[in-house]
């Protein structure tokens, strides 16, 4: 057989072995999610237990390896390409609904509120990653010392996913109460709050010195004001609704699309991720023009990264490895466990409880703000990228992620009856409880 021939046998191999994957993907992301819709809980949920599942913490255990033959490592490679991309979308349709509105019209409360939940877990985190840092694989890190694996673990922690967040709050029929409308804006601020810590977690570990650290901050502020004074300005003339040639909705998904990879490929050469040019992007968009013009298009672009997004779970399992801890892992898990629950608890139920709302109030509040979700998936794999922690920390990090999310709805039915203006807990309703698979 010719060189080129061999190739070409190589790739197709590849080809075939990339397809076979991507239906076990999405065959087991069905499947989970199904399940996890049976037990009423979000079902990008069970989608990530899914992914999990098909790494060595269960599929590698079972003989002949299947986890390696069904993903050997040139397959990996293209899967993680696709789980790029679907999460680049999926960012783009967290930046397009993140409501500036909630943060202009943060009261006392909300700030207090979510202040205190995101400063105690942060403390928390980096108090965890210090006393665990002789724990870490240092051959897996990328920086010396302990200042990146603290800076990063402090931001993780104080993560509250305001995607699954409103999906809970939509199910639970809270979005018309008072501690739903609170919950709702301090999810926000912590996401605004939290997404700028991990912006400067980012510039200080990919910075080599203070140069390079603003350089990284100038162009960083450069992206920010040719999205603001620029993109946005211009997306508002095309998208106006009054246009005598209305913008035909094929150019809107190009130009939706197109802006969303250049300003991921944009951030992504400065040196952040790409995660945050695509969510820029999505922030920059003029919502109230799109839904005015073109209501589906947004969700039509979703369902496209929704599509894709199996791929970053399975991705995400790979990396998992719950066999790999021992028992002091499993230590570690606990701990991390612990604090990141009680740093979002007590630190929403305090300021909570200082600015007037009643115990049982307070207590409802801490239990939703504790949702992380997804959103933390997506800073974990960035920190994962960068080298800030080893892959035994992310496998703890996992965990904890899905264990606060998964025990979101159980612990909110048991605590939120007769909470303030909620006499009663209602069931999820029907339509929510059957709704699509929405980012969380």
């Amino acid at each position: 057989m010719s060189g080129g021939a061999a190739i070409a046998a190589g790739d197709s191999a590849t080809a075939s072995g990339v397809l076979l994957a991507l239906a076990v993907v999405l065959a087991s992301a069905f499947v989970c999610g199904r399940i996890a819709a049976r037990v009423r809980q979000p079902v990008v949920m069970g989608e990530i237990v899914g992914g999990v599942a098909l790494g060595p913490s269960l599929l590698g255990l079972l003989p002949g390896h299947l986890d390696a033959s069904l993903f050997p490592a040139e397959v990996q490679s293209y899967l993680r390409v696709l789980s790029q991309l679907g999460l680049v979308l999926f960012m783009f349709t967290v930046g397009l609904r993140f409501d500036v509105g909630h943060l202009r019209g943060a009261g006392r409360r909300v700030t207090a509120v979510s202040l205190s939940s995101v400063a105690l877990p942060f403390a928390l985190g980096v108090g965890l990653a210090v006393l665990l840092y002789p724990w870490f694989d240092k051959a897996q890190l990328s920086t010396d010392g302990r200042l990146g694996p603290a800076l990063f673990l402090g931001a993780a922690m104080s993560i509250t996913a305001f995607p699954v967040l409103a999906r809970i709050i939509a199910e639970r029929r809270m979005q018309h109460d008072p501690l739903g409308s609170l919950s709702l804006a301090c999810a926000a601020f912590q996401d605004f709050l939290a997404w700028c810590a991990l912006a400067v977690v980012v510039a200080v570990v990919e910075a080599k010195g203070l140069w390079s650290l603003g350089r990284l901050a100038l162009d960083t502020a450069v992206v920010v004001l040719v999205l603001v004074g620029v993109v946005r300005p211009l997306l508002s003339r095309l998208l106006a609704p009054g246009r005598r040639r209305p913008l035909p909705r094929p150019w809107i998904h190009a130009v939706l699309v197109t802006g969303t990879l250049v300003t991921a490929w944009v951030t992504a050469e400065i040196g952040l991720d790409a995660v945050f040019g695509a969510f820029m992007f999505g922030a920059a968009v003029p919502r109230d023009r799109i839904e005015a013009i073109a209501p589906d298009v947004p969700e039509q672009i979703e369902r496209a990264g929704l599509l894709l997004l199996p791929a970053f779970f399975a991705v995400t399992g790979l990396a998992v490895d719950l066999t790999g801890l021992g028992l002091r892992g499993l230590a570690v898990v606990a701990a991390v466990l612990v604090a990141a629950c009680a740093g979002k608890f007590v630190g929403a139920v305090a300021a909570a409880r200082a600015t007037g709302s009643s115990r049982r109030e307070a207590r409802v509040l801490g239990i939703l703000l504790n949702a992380r979700g997804l959103t933390e998936l997506v800073i974990l794999n960035v920190g994962h990228r960068l080298g800030v922690i080893d892959t035994r920390m992310f496998t703890a990090m996992v965990v904890m992620a899905l264990v606060t999310t998964l025990m979101t709805g159980p612990l909110l039915e048991r605590h939120a009856a007769g909470s303030a203006g909620s006499a009663t807990l209602p069931d999820p309703a029907p339509e929510a409880a059957q709704a699509s698979r929405a980012p969380s």
